[in-house]
Formats: C-alpha cells, structure tokens, sequence
C-alpha cells in the first residue's frame, strides 16, 4: 500500500534558530524553505537524503486559534510537546565527540546496547534526538 515515510513534523519555536541547528551544528541540509504567506514551509534532511525531511514547524498553522498556539508554544517551552527521531550514524563516539565540542547538550551519552551503540540529545526546543551506530 504505502512505500515511504517522506514528512515527519516536529514543532519549534524559532525557525531560524532551528535552521542553525539542525544545519549548522548537526550538518542537515535545507530541504525547502517557502514563504507561504500564513505559514513557513520549512524542511531539512539528512544529506543526500532529500526523500525523507523533517518539517520544522512553528506552532500556528493556519486554522489554528491563537489560544490553541499559545498553549502548544507553552507544552514545546516544557518539553512536553517535543517530537523525536532516530538517525543512523558510522561511528557512534566520533559523531558524540564532534557534536560535543559544538555546543549540543546530550540527554545520554554513548551506551552499548543489544542493537549497537547509541547517544541521546534534544534540541533547543526539547525535541529528542538519539542516534544510533548499529552493529554490523
């Protein structure tokens, strides 16, 4: 029936601060990035990986009442609205390590598991990010 996953969607309160992030620190690439009047259509992806983007969208989509956004911005600012994703990487530790001196906070720091080695982080709007260097 279905053949891939292309959008996920997760919540953040300043897109610009998302794009430094997701790019400038963990190496995303833009994917779109659409002014389209009553919202910003803006994703990114895994390099080279243009078929499966992430939506970095800002609570307030249209239809959406202002109280209604209020109260998402206010769950996001909690941590309690935060969406989250697994990434696959080579090297567990290397990608820790590299991630670590720019600045990104870890939630868990690389542990052996039965699938492999993974690390959990969160981004600047408490959405959880782990990322996994499975074994072989």
């Amino acid at each position: 029936m279905f053949n891939a996953i292309t959008h996920t969607q997760i919540y953040v309160l300043d897109q610009d601060e998302a794009l430094d992030f997701y790019v400038g620190k963990l190496g995303f690439e833009i994917n779109t990035d659409v002014d389209l009047g009553d919202m910003r259509w803006l994703s990114v992806n895994v390099p080279g990986r243009p078929d499966q983007q992430i939506l970095l969208e800002k609570p307030g989509t249209p239809g959406t009442s202002a109280e209604t956004v209020q109260q998402i911005r206010e769950l996001v600012t909690k941590g309690a609205m935060g969406g989250w994703f697994i990434l696959t990487t080579d090297d567990c530790r290397k990608t820790y390590e590299t991630l670590l001196k720019q600045g990104v906070e870890f939630t868990d720091e690389p542990t052996e598991r039965p699938y492999g080695i993974d690390c959990g982080l969160r981004d600047p709007f408490g959405n959880r990010i782990r990322f996994t260097q499975l074994n072989a």
